[in-house]
């Protein structure tokens, strides 16, 4: 069990784990999965690490298929200016590697918005923890979790 896993399972909420042999050599973690899956990209989310102009981290998630806005994300967040993240940065701060970053179990819980499309599915996939596997959740559940916001930060 993933860090993500365990607190799906520790707050009882409805979830599906979802396994696929991850390639390496992909040029994408997300599209990656949502082949694998044979699901459309809008219901994969990718979870993107920001910095913020007080050195500060906090998270987007995002469907695949969409890019990230940084001034959407800054607004949402309230402040001025973000920028995406150093890799050393996102580690130390969420206990992931880069490309099984979740939004969920993260050793230091982080700002987190998530993208308002993610509502117009019954449930989305995000990274579960590591690279080749998803957790499958409601985005209700997973804002609930998260203790974070929806935003149209796409």
């Amino acid at each position: 069990m993933t860090p993500a896993i365990n607190v799906a399972k520790k707050h009882k909420i409805d979830y599906v784990v979802h396994e696929y042999a991850h390639d390496p050599a992909h040029p994408s973690y997300g599209t990656e999965a949502a082949e694998k899956l044979g699901l459309p990209e809008n219901r994969v989310f990718k979870t993107l690490v920001v910095s913020l102009a007080d050195n500060s981290l906090a998270v987007g998630v995002v469907p695949v298929c969409s890019k990230l806005t940084m001034k959407r994300i800054a607004k949402a967040l309230g402040v001025k200016k973000a920028a995406m993240a150093d890799g050393a940065d996102v580690e130390r701060a969420t206990g992931y590697v880069l490309g099984g970053v979740s939004p969920l179990g993260q050793k230091k819980r982080l700002k987190t918005v998530i993208d308002f499309s993610a509502k117009d599915h019954a449930t989305i996939f995000v990274s579960a923890g590591r690279r080749g596997l998803q957790i499958e959740l409601s985005p209700v559940d997973l804002q609930k979790l998260v203790g974070g916001t929806f935003a149209d930060i796409c």
